[in-house]
């Protein structure tokens, strides 16, 4: 029964991946912080990570040491500039074993600069002119929600391909 737990939780990922594209674009045009003070939207990014289980353990009947003390670090790549580029998950012991995926947080992009614009209209600008709007690229986000979307689906396609195999071995 694990390839249902593991294809549900990579559909629930996709699903919170694909709220947070959604919430990116609703934010397009935002200049302003729940506060109401001047403050441009930064683009929210999902941060996926394994679900790890001690198979030894687990064959044993308990929960081992392997999955109480976690296997996965972070580590951060820097860019020439110092800002972190992204993080890696890696697995440091063989005795585990993935289950799914998880979403381990949702961060601000801070590598993309925000968008300068100039309209003098707007009650948002500078002393110059110009409005700081958010660091959203409708194509970027365009693309994320098509991935997200075919993620998903080829989940969908895997638990029905299980469902399948479970019914023909049933026939037999």
């Amino acid at each position: 029964m694990d390839i249902y737990d593991i294809a549900g939780s990579a559909m629930t990922a996709q699903r919170l991946r694909l709220d947070v594209v959604a919430s990116n674009l609703a934010n397009v045009n935002t200049t302003r912080n729940a506060k109401g003070e001047v403050e441009a939207f930064r683009r929210k990014n999902v941060v996926f990570a394994p679900i790890m289980q001690d198979k030894v353990a687990e064959q044993a009947g308990g929960v081992g040491p392997l999955a109480q003390s976690m296997v996965l670090y972070s580590g951060i790549t820097r860019g020439a500039d110092g800002k972190p580029l992204f993080n890696l998950y890696a697995q440091e012991n063989v005795g585990l074993s993935g289950t799914g995926v998880g979403i381990s947080r949702i961060s601000d992009d801070e590598r993309t600069p925000l968008r300068k614009v100039h309209d003098p209209s707007h009650p948002d600008a500078d002393k110059d002119g110009y409005v700081t709007m958010p660091n959203i690229n409708m194509v970027t986000e365009m693309v994320d929600m098509i991935s997200a979307t075919r993620a998903y689906e080829a989940n969908v396609q895997s638990m029905t391909a299980a469902k399948s195999m479970s019914k023909a071995a049933l026939d037999i």
